[in-house]
């Protein structure tokens, strides 16, 4: 019988190795210009040229799908964005994290130490509220627009945070991404196996570099062929496997402009900035699918808060209450407001699930559950 859960007890470093010791053939992917680090990389002038036709654009889609799945599950685009956006853009990121120091909001991080970075969370929104017309020039971008439709489909939706690791700021652990990859072991695990294997599909990976980054200055670690593991998400923390990645990650070097995107269930993480000064800067583009979400629109905390005073009354035990707000509530605390929320750890904040369970766990008043949820 085909085992259904994940449990980290039960991975085995050596199916990694097999998966991470694959070679990447570069005669396996239209379009791309050469294979580095067992990273294959594209050149994004001739990649333009070859996506001008429908049939070009059809091929180098079909050559990008199968690197993020079946592939080392990470492509390169040299030149991707042009030069002067880049840096006008870089200027407005700069002028963003001055501002939010000031005020006091911003930073925190998912997979590394409080202060090694600067932060601007919800940089798509902010550079358009400041800067349209940049905005515009800067997201009108063939090759962006080919690798997400290439993976995601169309009607996919781009947030971006920006990064800026500091000289002397460490590396992240290596980590797998949003979704799973911010769970907590135990609460990953509680997802069915098919839920991680479909899971990456449903987001994909991408960096701007907003600055040359020669390997001194820490560009990101990446392990190709990595995402193929499919307990990837339950075993990342272990030992055995990030000491692997120690021993067998890649540094591809970048210029101001290349792009990265990767498959998210591939181990990764930030390098460490060895530079006394250089600020590197990076703009992450987290993309995700139209299709994950609910087909209605429900204005949950409203339910919640009828329903509260039955759960406070009802003669109910635990599960039962946890069986109604599952149906009711949201039991994802994302998408998130990450300025007043800071990340600090793989999950930013509780579900507003788990906020109702513990009032009826403490028995609040209606008032304090409703701010709660509105803080939330």
């Amino acid at each position: 019988m085909p085992n259904h859960w994940f449990d980290a007890a039960e991975c085995d470093l050596k199916d990694l190795i097999a998966l991470c010791t694959q070679p990447t053939v570069l005669d396996d992917y239209p379009g791309a210009s050469a294979i580095q680090q067992n990273t294959i990389v594209y050149d994004s002038a001739s990649l333009r040229d070859q996506i001008a036709s429908p049939e070009g654009r059809r091929s180098a889609m079909a050559g990008l799908a199968d690197a993020l799945h079946t592939g080392p599950g990470i492509v390169v685009f040299r030149n991707a964005f042009d030069h002067d956006a880049v840096e006008a853009v870089s200027e407005v990121f700069r002028t963003i994290i001055v501002d939010e120091r000031e005020r006091g909001i911003g930073g925190g991080d998912h997979f590394a130490r409080p202060g090694d970075n600067d932060r601007v969370w919800n940089a798509l929104e902010k550079v358009a509220m400041r800067d349209p017309e940049l905005f515009v020039r800067y997201y009108d971008n063939e090759i962006l627009d080919l690798v997400c439709h290439a993976w995601l489909g169309p009607g996919y939706q781009v947030t971006s945070q920006v990064n800026v690791v500091n000289p002397g700021g460490l590396q992240q652990q290596p980590h797998r991404d949003y979704h799973l990859g911010f769970m907590p072991d135990d609460r990953a695990a509680a997802y069915p196996a098919h839920v991680h294997l479909m899971s990456p599909m449903l987001t994909l990976q991408g960096a701007v570099a907003h600055c040359d980054m020669p390997v001194e200055t820490g560009p990101t670690m990446y392990l190709p062929h990595s995402q193929k593991y499919a307990p990837g998400y339950v075993a990342w923390r272990r030992p055995e496997f990030k000491q692997y990645f120690a021993d067998h990650h890649v540094q591809l070097e970048l210029s101001a402009g290349d792009a990265v995107f990767f498959n998210p269930a591939l181990f990764h993480g930030a390098g460490t900035n060895r530079t006394t000064n250089v600020r590197r800067i990076a703009n992450l583009l987290q993309i995700s699918s139209a299709l994950g979400r609910a087909m209605e629109s429900v204005d949950r905390t409203a339910v919640v808060l009828a329903l509260y005073p039955v759960l406070l009354d009802a003669d109910m035990s635990p599960d039962a209450v946890r069986r109604v707000l599952a149906a009711s509530a949201e039991g994802y605390p994302f998408p998130g407001d990450l300025d007043r929320n800071r990340p600090e750890g793989e999950s930013s904040d509780q579900s507003p699930v788990d906020i109702t369970l513990r009032a009826v766990r403490e028995r609040w008043a209606v008032d304090e559950l409703a701010a709660r949820l509105a803080a939330q």
